[in-house]
């Protein structure tokens, strides 16, 4: 489908750097204001996709569970599970670090610098793509063998071997939209890809059996694949020629990057295997089931946030990225704003986490509540750590990054075992409280001393103030009368809804924001 990307539209005026950011000052006449406002508008776009998302997942989850039983989702897990793998091994995590190159290129403005990054990665991610599938079908009996204990579904893993080649390109052009910010058509091929693989996948499961999931997962893979190619195309460059060398050498520049992103990757895979070794070892499997809905509850309620970093704030960074005082404010500003976002969000999941443990699994799983409320009192730690950890990679600096990420684990994975050891399942919401709250001060010292970085005298008073919220919202549930307590938690819940609000407002005019949406 994209055999031939250089020889696309030369509109010299098509790619404006921060195309979004001007349309925003000229609303509001104030780039801070403007910077605030976009932070909040992709938080709130990628979060509403990233709502649709978990819905359409849990619908999918129920029609498998109905038509194939337990078989049908162990098979697609199993499955999926070496598939993924190969993918973030042969895929050199090219799509990841593209977005940073073509995100400075459009920042600049050179039209012929972001027609040899676009150019560049839609060939690495034809090669990347290739070299996973011929790697699955090489392996395919040994994988049939590994994973099922037998060679049965040899043939599964060769068909499913050109899903590997579809995913690799459908990455690589969700990453060009990332990189020049065209936010709302990956929000669009996000959703309508979800809506449609789910749609698609039901009548091959109802009339196939098990039979139906490789045929499935074919499909949900081309479906994507066509989506994102769709927007993509849309994205109208300068002709220009590259040679083969060229495109070779201009790649391993991305490749080094995204190497150093894939070995993060395997390492913080291969501590959470430690840790769930460790707790089946000691304690058995159903406390990993526990371990393992706690942290999906906390998860998947914070995830919008994180979801808008990698998204929007991380392209956006990377395009400022050598003004190491433009980087310090929008460190600053993402930081806030996801301070303040996240504030209600967690006093208020804080306040109701029984009932929603009981809406999302059932009354056995409620020993996990306290270990999810802990938890919940680290995510502002890790907002910070991930707002200000984005800086490395916007830099280009994996090698540092890779580094830290070593060391930061090691320390982790001690924390865990240890606190896991004395303190049972709670002890791990400890952990993630220090984890990060030792993440945040270690990252901190080291862009201080390497980018003369600092935090805003504002950004301290917020992070304290929606800190403080949050800790008055976990210590009602102490509270031993049900009604005293849940009505001090509502109180609380009101008074951190109105700080964001008041705080955001002040940031960014929400009110006019509002209303504008309203309008439109």
């Amino acid at each position: 489908m994209n055999s031939q990307p250089e020889t696309i539209n030369s509109d010299p005026e098509v790619l404006k750097p921060d195309s979004e950011i001007p349309s925003e000052v000229a609303e509001t006449g104030n780039q801070d204001q403007a910077s605030y406002r976009q932070i909040f508008k992709a938080t709130s776009l990628f979060g509403g996709v990233q709502v649709f998302t978990i819905l359409i997942g849990i619908i999918r989850v129920k029609f498998v569970a109905v038509l194939l039983g337990t078989a049908g989702v162990g098979i697609i897990g199993l499955l999926n599970a070496p598939l993924q793998l190969i993918i973030s091994i042969t895929g050199l995590g090219i799509a990841f670090s593209a977005v940073r190159d073509i995100s400075e290129a459009h920042g600049s403005g050179d039209q012929s610098r972001i027609a040899r990054s676009i150019i560049t990665l839609r060939r690495w991610a034809w090669f990347t793509g290739l070299l996973g599938s011929i790697v699955t079908v090489s392996f395919a009996p040994l994988l049939s063998q590994w994973t099922f204990g037998n060679r049965d579904y040899t043939w599964a893993f060769v068909w499913l071997s050109v899903t590997l080649l579809l995913q690799a390109i459908s990455k690589g052009q969700s990453a060009i939209l990332q990189g020049t910010r065209r936010l709302k058509d990956m929000a669009k091929a996000g959703v309508i890809g979800s809506a449609l693989g789910l749609f698609t996948s039901i009548p091959l499961y109802y009339w196939y059996g098990l039979k139906g999931i490789v045929p499935a997962m074919i499909i949900t893979a081309v479906t994507s694949l066509v989506l994102s190619w769709y927007f993509s195309r849309k994205v109208n460059i300068k002709k220009i020629q590259l040679s083969i060398k060229e495109t070779f050498f201009s790649g391993i520049g991305m490749a080094q990057l995204g190497i150093y992103m894939t070995l993060a990757g395997f390492l913080g895979t291969l501590s959470a295997y430690i840790l769930n070794a460790f707790i089946s070892t000691r304690s058995g499997v159903d406390q990993v089931g526990l371990y393992n809905a706690g942290w999906s509850v906390v998860g998947q309620y914070t995830g919008i946030i994180f979801t808008a970093m990698a998204t929007d704030y991380f392209p956006r960074l990377s395009a400022v990225q050598e003004n190491n005082n433009k980087v310090r404010e929008l460190v600053g500003q993402q930081g806030e704003t996801a301070l303040l976002i996240m504030t209600p969000l967690l006093a208020l999941l804080i306040v109701t986490m029984p009932l929603v443990v009981r809406i999302l699994y059932t009354t056995s799983f409620l020993p996990i509540v306290m270990f999810a409320n802990l938890t919940v009192l680290g995510m502002q730690f890790k907002a910070m750590s991930w707002a200000m950890g984005y800086v490395y990679l916007a830099k280009g600096n994996g090698k540092l990054f890779l580094v830290l990420e070593v060391i930061s684990g090691i320390v982790i994975l001690a924390l865990n075992l240890v606190f896991y050891y004395f303190f049972g399942l709670n002890g791990l919401g400890i952990s993630f409280i220090l984890s990060y709250l030792l993440g945040m001060g270690f990252t901190y010292s080291i862009l201080k001393w390497k980018y003369e970085f600092a935090f805003s005298k504002k950004l301290v008073i917020v992070l304290f103030t929606s800190y403080g919220l949050v800790v008055f919202s976990f210590l009602t549930i102490f509270i031993p009368d049900a009604i005293i307590r849940y009505t001090a938690g509502i109180v609380v819940l009101i008074a951190a809804a109105a700080y964001s609000v008041i705080r955001l407002n002040e940031l960014m005019d929400l009110r006019s924001l509002i209303k504008g949406f309203f309008k439109k």
